[in-house]
């Protein structure tokens, strides 16, 4: 049997957590663990059982003993973290977007193939259970030809009448929702209905006091011909993670909005369907939660017996899509995609 991978972390803000659940689950050890602000670090410390903690992530990378890290800072962190990871020989699961630019996202890619280590971006929508379902049925046509999407994110911050700082200023954050909830979209968008050719977007300012958009609404076509929209917001109470993808021979539709979390498969097998009696299929899933799959498909990855689930290629195609439709927001017009511009 072969020695845990080690791993260690860079930023253990919350979302740090859902990637800690998943390397346990893999039977990795988080070894080490780095954070400017010290009373997190002190916290995660004390409940992940870690000795070793730093507030430079470059000390806890110099001193060695880990294999894999997980950068979970905010965004303008991934770039040069990801370069420092990739100088040490450290495989790197870097939290979404990838980079505050394409530039940078070259560099980080670049980076981590000629130093032979794996870069995975954490779009974690890729590895829920009704994702990876949905792509094998697409693949497999069974919904026929695809006609159009609609793709939903959105939350209020739990109530929140502020936005925490990491997310508040484009310096730091990049953008506001529609590169924080949109970039996930965006990658889901191409997971299982390919490249997407022109996008038309409009953003706004409706609740939160900060320098970035807090509503967004994309309209996407894609080079099959496809359309579709992607829906996001800081200023949706509740929380919604939610899509449909439309066929000429079925639907999929899946949302976390109402009840119990369901993919229905709107077909019509039977004989005699009418406008709104059809077949419905309903697939229900149990096990790991879309982070900690993700996880655990790093691990396979870095451990070589399964693919990178997706690549630093990928992530850079989200935040291509995101400046693309920030042009678009900016102009007020469509824009292909090829014209997007290099930087945020």
């Amino acid at each position: 049997m072969s020695a845990p991978l080690r791993i260690g972390f860079i930023g253990v803000g919350s979302i740090a957590q859902a990637h800690r659940d998943g390397y346990v689950a893999a039977g990795a050890e988080v070894v080490a663990i780095a954070d400017l602000h010290a009373p997190s670090l002190t916290a995660r410390a004390a409940t992940w059982h870690v000795d070793r903690t730093y507030t430079d992530y470059r000390a806890m990378l110099a001193e060695g003993g880990i294999d894999a890290v997980s950068i979970c800072a905010p965004t303008a962190v991934h770039h040069p973290a990801t370069l420092a990871c990739a100088a040490a020989g450290v495989h790197v699961l870097c939290e979404k977007p990838i980079a505050l630019d394409l530039a940078q996202a070259d560099e980080m890619i670049e980076a981590c193939r000629a130093a032979g280590v794996v870069l995975m971006v954490n779009h974690q929508l890729r590895s829920h259970g009704a994702a990876t379902l949905a792509h094998r049925m697409l693949e497999a046509g069974e919904l026929g030809t695809i006609t159009h999407l609609r793709l939903r994110q959105a939350h209020d911050w739990a109530g929140a009448s502020a936005i925490g700082g990491s997310f508040a200023t484009k310096a730091v954050a990049g953008g506001g929702t529609l590169l924080d909830n949109g970039c996930h979209l965006m990658d889901f968008a191409r997971f299982v209905a390919g490249d997407v050719h022109e996008v038309y977007a409009r953003t706004a300012h409706r609740k939160f006091d900060v320098e970035v958009e807090d509503t967004g609404h994309v309209s996407l076509a894609f080079e099959s011909g496809a359309i579709g929209t992607v829906e996001v917001a800081w200023t949706a109470t509740g929380w919604e993670e939610g899509w449909a993808i439309y066929g000429t021979e079925g639907a999929l539709e899946y949302s976390n909005r109402l009840g119990e979390p369901v993919l229905r498969h709107v077909h019509r097998t039977s004989p005699g369907t009418t406008w709104g009696d059809t077949d419905v299929t309903e697939h229900r899933f149990a096990g790991a939660k879309p982070h900690a799959r993700h996880v655990l498909a790093f691990v396979d990855a870095v451990r070589g017996v399964g693919p990178v689930t997706c690549t630093g290629e990928d992530g850079r195609e989200a935040v291509r899509l995101i400046l693309a439709s920030y042009e678009s927001a900016a102009r007020g017009v469509p824009v292909p995609v090829a014209q997007a511009f290099e930087a945020l």
